[in-house]
């Protein structure tokens, strides 16, 4: 069998440097996507993309075969770029805004509205949800991203943040409260109700909330990746 056919964490645990040449093929749409929901910033999304690479592949490096191969390489990277993101921040006098040329077409919240209504939304309620994403607490924001945007299930956001689970899902039921209470941002419940959310990865059944976001997250992963 062609070794490139290998599962990645197989490929990673024979070969380093194909395995992690896979990796970044696969994996830095959704790093990508990740930083640039937190950080606000295409610029900065690249430049902490790079560096969390860079502490992968050196952690990597002093890992054994059998410890590569173990890996869940999404949650172990978004592991990584979210501590490289909180470092970031650290070294931030203020709270990073929505910088010049940040991509807003594809930004969308989980908000109930079904999935051609969210992707009619005008440019001016887009930018708003980037703005009102970015001046989300921290400790709601990084949740929200990391289920939404990362695509984790509940508990493997729980291992990124070392809590309960039962906090991260009180954490992102409040993040996006918090969105949908922006003005401009609320869905018509009237017509579509209230959201809906599950413990697992992927779309919420029944609920276009998670859908839209899902899809956004794709279509970013798809331009990153080319």
């Amino acid at each position: 069998m062609d070794e490139t056919t290998l599962p990645l964490t197989e490929l990673l645990a024979t070969d380093l440097d194909d395995g992690f040449t896979e990796l970044v093929r696969t994996q830095a749409g959704t790093v990508r996507a990740v930083l640039l929901r937190l950080s606000g910033s295409a610029r900065d999304a690249d430049d902490l993309g790079q560096e969390t690479f860079l502490r992968a592949y050196s952690a990597l490096r002093g890992y054994p075969p059998e410890r590569r191969g173990q890996l869940q390489p999404r949650a172990w990277l978004l592991t990584i770029a979210a501590n490289v993101w909180r470092n970031h921040v650290r070294t931030l006098s203020r709270r990073p805004g929505v910088a010049d040329g940040i991509e807003v077409t594809t930004i969308e919240i989980p908000d109930g509205s079904p999935g051609p209504e969210q992707l009619a939304l005008d440019g001016a309620r887009r930018a708003r949800l980037v703005a009102a994403l970015s001046g989300l607490p921290d400790h709601h924001r990084l949740p929200v991203v990391l289920r939404h945007i990362g695509e984790l299930s509940y508990q493997e956001v729980a291992g990124i943040l070392d809590c309960p689970v039962g906090t991260v899902k009180a954490q992102v039921s409040r993040g996006l409260a918090a969105l949908r209470a922006e003005p401009g941002l609320a869905p018509d419940r009237k017509t579509y109700g209230a959201a809906g959310d599950t413990g697992t990865a992927g779309p919420a059944p029944g609920g276009a909330t998670a859908r839209t976001a899902h899809e956004a997250a794709r279509t970013e992963r798809k331009e990153a990746t080319g």
